[in-house]
């Protein structure tokens, strides 16, 4: 009986009580919230963004590579390290994470581009062979081109080959003897080449 006394005496009256009618209230007053939201961003036409176009600048990846740079905390994201995104003000920190910030969807958002690309007519692509096939200069070599520089090639070659072979015959006939012109004796010695000569005896 002691016990029991005991547990009735406990305070429970910090824990708090659920009440669903006020629960209930805040569940229909956060729908009214989303279906207001979802009808304000219906009102407007959907955005038309423009389909993906090549670049018309060089992406420069190469220009700090093996350059120190003093970094401080209080710098703008321009001069921090990394590289520096203008159009996203974000910095990122190695070249390859930053082209493939460039090319991600973020970066083309900002430029005003879908991830789409822009399909091409027959008419374009017949247009765009014509341009490469005038801007081909008459320099470049067809497949004859290639055939005539791989005989003359092989020409070379085989008057090589022959020129070393008459050269090895010339030696063994012993004709081309190449032979140093000997020294005074007496210089030779004075400059420090008197133990250098050969162990011949003429």
């Amino acid at each position: 009986m002691a016990s029991s006394n005991a547990a009735a005496g406990v305070d429970n009256t910090f824990r708090k009580k659920f009440d669903a009618e006020e629960f209930k209230e805040r569940a229909r007053e956060r729908e009214k919230k989303e279906s207001d939201r979802s009808k304000s961003r219906s009102k407007g036409p959907p955005v038309q963004r423009a389909p993906l176009k090549h670049r018309d600048y060089h992406v420069d990846l190469e220009s700090r590579l093996g350059k120190t740079q003093v970094v401080t905390p209080v710098a703008p994201l321009s001069q921090q390290a990394g590289y520096f995104c203008r159009v996203c003000e974000c910095v990122v920190k190695d070249s390859a994470n930053y082209l493939d910030h460039i090319n991600g969807k973020k970066h083309q958002r900002a430029l005003g581009m879908s991830m789409r690309v822009e399909r091409s007519s027959l008419e374009q692509v017949q247009e765009r062979f014509e341009v490469l096939k005038k801007r081909k200069t008459p320099g470049t070599f067809s497949e004859q081109d290639l055939d005539e520089r791989i005989r003359k090639q092989q020409e070379e070659e085989e008057e090589l080959k022959r020129r070393r072979r008459e050269k090895k015959k010339e030696k063994k006939k012993g004709k081309v003897i190449e032979e140093e012109p000997e020294m005074d004796p007496e210089v030779a010695e004075m400059m420090g080449f008197g133990g250098f000569g050969s162990s011949k005896k003429s």
